[in-house]
């Protein structure tokens, strides 16, 4: 779809006329000790953010990335991979402070961007320092859970996929 020197424009819901450039190849080139299990394909396809997450902005994305994913017209969380709940409101994420840079989605918009070759020095630094400490999700399911009990920390384990961490430990 897109390749090194494309600019891609951003005409959604929640932005107007964004504009950025594909800097490197798609899914290559990542940040030493930024390793995400999943793609966001990958990640759509298990179930995600309630089904909701990218439904107005399928367009800027590769449309492979949407074929096999889990969309729901409204946030349904039977649809995620764990059928929990697992998020909060963008206006807590709002007040939080953690939306970073030119992404009003939050993390995972910041991930297809920048796995799609996007880079943006300071941006990326700030999320991919947020993503590798949420890898204490993970510490805390492996110290309270059996291994294979996936009923345990349901709500845990969804975080844990929608920060595209390996849930299944």
């Amino acid at each position: 779809m897109y390749h090194v020197g494309d600019v891609v424009t951003v005409n959604d819901t929640m932005q107007t006329s964004y504009q950025y450039s594909i800097q490197v190849q798609m899914g290559q080139n990542f940040t030493p000790g930024f390793n995400p299990h999943f793609t966001p394909k990958e990640m759509l396809g298990l179930g995600v953010f309630e089904g909701k997450y990218c439904n107005d902005c399928q367009n800027e994305f590769p449309s492979e990335w949407f074929t096999k994913a889990k969309i729901s017209d409204s946030s349904d969380p039977s649809v995620n991979y764990f059928g929990v709940k697992s998020r909060q409101s963008l206006n807590i994420w709002k007040e939080k402070g953690w939306i970073i840079g030119p992404d009003p989605r939050g993390w995972f918009q910041w991930y297809c961007r920048y796995f799609m070759g996007r880079r943006l020095a300071e941006v990326d630094q700030k999320q991919t320092t947020r993503w590798r400490s949420f890898r204490r999700h993970a510490a805390q399911v492996k110290a309270n859970c059996d291994q294979g009990d996936w009923t345990c920390r349901p709500r845990q384990r969804q975080a844990l996929l929608q920060w595209s961490y390996d849930p299944f430990i």
